[in-house]
């Protein structure tokens, strides 16, 4: 692999890509099917609204516990072995899930879902498994198509509740479990997929490219195309994730951005379905909003990649601002009009897109290449933290207020994250128009 000249490399990230892409459809199954159940089956166990908000807490749980172990994994072994670790994990979480569901055991369900998460931390990573290849000017462009080949089953996942529901009857487990047996099988299917193809894998392979083994990560682009090189060819001192995050503002912008995104998604989106359930709707009419939500996160990131290349990240990351406030204000507005509210998810996944993709593609450009795998994993860690803390407060405010106070503060929550980028927004037209002065007529 030393010898990879910058056709074979770009030969490479396609087929990273098209791997990566394929491990994301049979995964996204298992999210999409634990997200519909998760907070109904943990009601069932638990017979409280409060309570079932620790359904999508201890997935966001699990998935930050791993997110820098899964980082500092792939340093070391490579994507391949870190991601496919996640889905096993995963696999054997909702089969555990299951049988908690049997046994009619709350504390075993939590736990089944806290391993269910560690398949989201493996789904968040391969995001940035696209980017070590792949050129500055297609970075959005190759993370928005892996995120986006998450639609199929993600969207597929929540629509398995009445199939589901059949399935446990043959096998004899609780109706709700049906689902969870469909992601546990999911989750080894993408795990199957990443051991088998995810070759040659494309951390290790842009690292020996690049000649700098000896270092924690490399800027893949550099490999592909030399006039973008952007970091130094030689190892850097290592320094704490987010002192590198703070040293950048754009770093700061992305940072923000991905942290608060997530955390708004997930306390709206965990709480719908018992909202949804309270107030008379059926398992199919919860399963086809759940999808539509999945449907916007993911299914417009391969355009929303190609708009933050073309227009830029921070643009990008303010229209999922917009987005997200737009979104929350709708399901708050809402009262029992289930349309509305159908609406309102579509458009808390495009702004959760927009925030991610962008975000995402604007902080690997934003850090040197050494400190990038362990800066993604921190952001990742911090996210799913912001997911699990939304999620807890999102069950308490749903329990105490309703599901429209919890709506509204959501809306509210977005502003410090949207001043942060809103402020370099201002930075950088204010240093834009700087150089034009200095420059004068031409």
């Amino acid at each position: 692999m030393d010898g990879l000249d910058a056709a074979d490399l770009l030969a490479a990230q396609r087929r990273v890509v098209a791997v990566l892409s394929a491990a994301q459809v049979a995964g996204g199954v298992g999210i999409g099917a634990a997200v519909s159940v998760g907070a109904l089956l943990a009601l069932d166990l638990s017979g409280s609204a409060g309570w079932s908000g620790l359904a999508s807490t201890a997935t966001t749980l699990g998935a930050a516990a791993v997110a820098v172990p899964l980082a500092r994994l792939a340093v070391a072994r490579g994507r391949r072995v870190a991601l496919s670790t996640g889905w096993l994990v995963a696999s054997a979480g909702a089969a555990l899930a299951v049988v908690a569901a049997s046994a009619r055991s709350f504390a075993l369900l939590l736990v089944g879902l806290v391993l269910l998460g560690v398949g989201s931390a493996s789904n968040l990573q391969a995001r940035f498994a696209a980017t070590d290849l792949a050129a500055p000017r297609t970075r959005a462009r190759s993370l928005g198509l892996v995120v986006g080949a998450t639609t199929v089953g993600a969207v597929a996942g929540p629509n398995l509740t009445r199939p589901g529901a059949s399935l446990a009857g043959v096998v004899g487990v609780p109706p709700l479990a049906g689902p969870l047996l469909v992601c546990s099988v999911a989750a080894a299917l993408a795990a199957a997929v990443l051991v088998v193809a995810l070759r040659p894998d494309p951390l290790l392979t842009a690292t020996r490219a690049r000649g700098d083994a000896a270092d924690d990560s490399v800027d893949p682009a550099d490999a592909v195309d030399p006039a973008d090189a952007a970091a130094p060819a030689g190892p850097e001192p290592r320094r704490n994730a987010l002192a590198v995050v703070a040293a950048s503002p754009a770093a700061v912008a992305a940072f923000a951005s991905l942290v608060t995104g997530h955390g708004v998604m997930v306390a709206v989106m965990s709480m719908t379905p018992v909202h949804m359930d309270g107030q008379g709707d059926g398992l199919e009419l919860i399963g086809l909003t759940i999808s539509l939500h999945i449907a916007g996160m993911y299914a417009f990131s391969p355009l929303v990649g190609w708009l933050a290349d073309r227009y830029g990240r921070i643009r990008a990351i303010a229209a999922g601002q917009v987005l997200l406030v737009v979104a929350a204000m709708l399901t708050a507005t809402a009262g029992m009009s289930t349309p509305q509210i159908m609406v309102g998810l579509v458009l808390l996944g495009l702004g959760w897109s927009f925030s991610t993709v962008s975000a995402s593609a604007l902080l690997a450009d934003a850090v040197p290449a050494a400190d990038r795998p362990r800066v993604q994993g921190t952001a990742d860690l911090f996210m799913n933290l912001a997911g699990a803390s939304a999620a807890v407060a999102g069950g308490v405010v749903v329990a105490v207020a309703g599901y429209t106070v919890l709506s509204a503060c959501a809306a509210v929550a977005v502003a410090p994250a949207a001043a942060i980028v809103v402020g370099r927004l201002v930075a950088a037209r204010r240093s834009a128009g700087s150089e034009h002065a200095m420059a004068g007529p031409a």
